[in-house]
């Protein structure tokens, strides 16, 4: 039924970057819009811009507010001053105003439940800064807004490639010094949740890379596997998480091993991405796990070299729209699971005969 289409929140980003192109060649497929209804919080007159800079053929509505939001159509709320102007490839704080703006106005209105998730386009993490935004990233500034208190997990994946950090947007000096047992341990827990609710994996298996060259070499090149990281992983493997490492990262990625597991949990973003990107950049997702809002977003950033040219592939963005749409089912799937519990079936064998048994699980 047309009531029961996922509403996504789409903020523009950096206008100036390759946002709207993504967006507007995304949603050209009239395929996507039988599959949720989507919003734009951004600027109807930039939308109009870009759409004509790129010769793009796709329609969009411009609404006051999500509540308006058409089935089968395309919206644009309009968040920002008409003046605004685009300029390619350029940095401009105006621009950074503009993202900061469509992303205020869409997470107050998830907080109204006028969207069902959100999906970010990219913004420039230095013209977006102001006092309303002091943050590394999206993903920090949403953890804050919409938290609820949880703490997030950055997830990039794709298919069934998922590599999630325990250190983020940190500098690589502050790496060693920030990773405990304790934060180990609050990752995997996000992680194997995540896993569990979001992608309806029964029993993850986790993977963990060390933080040191060769896992350390038995403390010949650090400690912190010995001290930290392998401690951390019996505590968790206790509490019943099947996690495995700590794996030397070059070799496991370079030897296909992380084909074996539901999930990778590497150290620190470089140490993680580098290896996703090479391999999934241009279908690639960043996924934020762990809070109670669903948002997801191209796991490219805004390509100021190629903006404006109308070569920029949309295939990441439009695999973030399908992984939010995803995540949303899974979850409200795992919420009527465990409102009304499945009974569970078996055969309990008692001479020459099976006698059907049924028993209801208490805890699924």
């Amino acid at each position: 039924m047309e009531d029961d289409k996922i509403k996504i929140g789409i903020t523009q980003g950096d206008i100036n970057g390759i946002g709207y192109e993504v967006i507007l060649k995304t949603f050209a497929d009239p395929v996507m819009l039988e599959l949720c209804t989507p919003i734009i919080y951004g600027s109807p007159k930039v939308a109009s811009y870009h759409r004509k800079a790129l010769d793009l053929t796709v329609s969009f509505s411009i609404v006051n507010s999500a509540s308006e939001a058409g089935h089968n159509k395309l919206s644009v709320v309009n968040c920002s001053d008409d003046e605004v102007k685009v300029e390619f490839s350029k940095p401009d704080q105006e621009a950074g105003k503009a993202a900061l703006s469509a992303l205020e106005k869409a997470i107050e209105e998830y907080k109204k439940g006028l969207i069902d998730v959100i999906v970010t386009a990219p913004i420039n993490k230095h013209t977006i800064q102001s006092e309303s935004f002091s943050f590394p990233g999206h993903t920090e500034y949403i953890e804050e807004k919409l938290g609820n208190g949880e703490k997030s997990l950055m997830i990039l994946m794709k298919d069934d490639f998922r590599v999630a950090l325990v250190t983020g947007h940190i500098p690589v000096s502050q790496i060693a010094a920030t990773i405990t047992k304790e934060l180990i341990k609050e990752k995997l827990m996000i992680f194997n949740r995540s896993l569990k609710q979001d992608f309806s994996i029964g029993s993850p298996r986790i993977a963990v890379l060390s933080l040191n060259p060769h896992a350390g070499d038995d403390g010949l090149l650090g400690k912190e596997e010995q001290e930290i990281i392998s401690p951390a992983l019996q505590e968790m493997v206790a509490q019943g998480i099947i996690c495995y490492g700590p794996y030397a990262a070059d070799g496991f990625m370079g030897s296909g091993n992380y084909t074996h597991f539901d999930g990778i949990l590497a150290m620190y973003h470089d140490q993680g991405l580098a290896p996703f990107k090479a391999l999934a950049m241009d279908e690639g997702v960043n996924y934020t796990a762990g809070l109670p809002v669903i948002r997801t977003s191209p796991a490219h950033g805004t390509a100021y070299d190629i903006a404006g040219q109308g070569v920029a592939s949309e295939d990441s963005f439009r695999q973030a729209v399908y992984v939010a749409i995803d995540v949303f089912r899974n979850r409200k799937r795992d919420k009527a699971a465990r409102v009304n519990p499945l009974r569970k079936q078996y055969y309990e064998k008692r001479d020459d005969s099976d006698k059907l048994k049924l028993d209801t699980i208490d805890d699924i």
